[in-house]
């Protein structure tokens, strides 16, 4: 996969990225003559979580870019131990300049959905909308929290040698994300990614990206949520064991006190990260909600492969896992 180099608030930083046309699953450039969505991921996960919103032909009428922030996946640089929602809307923002981006859409999942509002509250002209699946609260609550803080302590123990801890780091993450210990293709593909990544000279930066940038947050004031221009989508996904309904209804309220246009879905049953478990019913709501907003028409597309098949493939991918999009 391709990447760009950025220069960050701590040295240069190489995005790593995927575009996919219609006619291109790893285009080199996008289609300008059509809407661009920019995928923001969430903590743990890489790229390849959105597998079934790229190789779904109704969003692949647009262009889809997804880019691998700070300390994940294939992306290489320092994280910095400051690391906030500030710095990485900034990182996005320089990315859409370096490959010459007009004006997207922003899907984010959960710290990507933060890193999308951020984005459009510093950068408004950047911002055509932003899509939150599964946002954060304002604050993040104590439990938590505490949740994530064990995470990070059980990794550093597997790091240090005691293999035992690993195992509880990965379950505790897909209990987060998938309300289960369950390991997926998703996260057999992430693991040696994250060896890799957080290493025993990286812990500074795992805990930047994975405890801190969560529980440092402070919410937004009424004066800085009205810095948004664009209209927002909040996804709540109806099976978070994290974040109940309650926290995006606060969120909704305090976007419509600023005077924010926004607007609330439910999928029910799904989880933190539901993309992954219910990308049908996500994967319209994004679709029906950009095709919305935009003016010209978009042809539609037959077929779409997804540029991560092959890799999630080795990691134990099969066809009981792909949602059929057929029908």
């Amino acid at each position: 996969m391709p990447s760009v180099k950025v220069k960050t608030n701590v040295g240069s930083l190489h995005i790593n990225y995927t575009i996919s046309t219609p006619k291109n699953p790893s285009a080199k450039s996008i289609d300008k003559d059509l809407p661009t969505i920019v995928f923001l991921h969430p903590v743990y996960m890489g790229q390849e979580i959105y597998h079934q919103q790229f190789a779904d032909p109704q969003l692949r009428k647009f262009n889809l870019i997804v880019m691998e922030t700070r300390g994940h996946g294939d992306t290489s640089g320092k994280v910095g131990k400051t690391f906030s929602r500030v710095e990485a809307a900034d990182d996005v923002k320089k990315f859409m300049e370096a490959l010459r981006l007009p004006p997207c859409h922003i899907v984010g999942l959960s710290m990507g959905a933060c890193i999308g509002l951020q984005t459009a509250i510093t950068y408004p002209e950047k911002v055509l909308s932003v899509t939150m699946i599964s946002p954060l609260p304002l604050e993040e609550p104590e439990d938590v929290a505490a949740g994530r803080t064990e995470i990070y302590e059980c990794w550093l123990e597997g790091i240090q040698g005691d293999k035992s801890a690993l195992k509880d780091a990965l379950y505790g993450a897909c209990q987060l994300g998938f309300n289960s210990s369950n390991s997926s293709m998703i996260t057999t593909r992430m693991y040696p990614q994250a060896l890799k990544n957080w290493s025993l000279k990286n812990l500074e930066d795992f805990r930047a990206i994975s405890v801190n940038f969560f529980v440092d947050r402070k919410a937004h004031s009424t004066e800085t949520l009205a810095k948004v221009k664009c209209p927002i989508h909040l996804i709540h996904c109806g099976g978070d064991i994290a974040y109940p309904y309650e926290y995006v209804a606060e969120l909704q309220q305090a976007m419509q006190k600023a005077g924010v246009d926004v607007h609330v879905s439910t999928v029910a049953d799904a989880p933190h990260f539901g993309p992954v478990t219910h990308p049908k019913e996500i994967n319209s709501l994004c679709h029906d909600w950009v095709s919305d907003l935009t003016r010209q028409p978009v042809p539609p597309v037959a077929h779409a492969a997804s540029p991560f098949h092959a890799t999630l493939t080795k990691c134990g991918l099969d066809a009981d896992d792909e949602e059929d999009f057929s029908s």
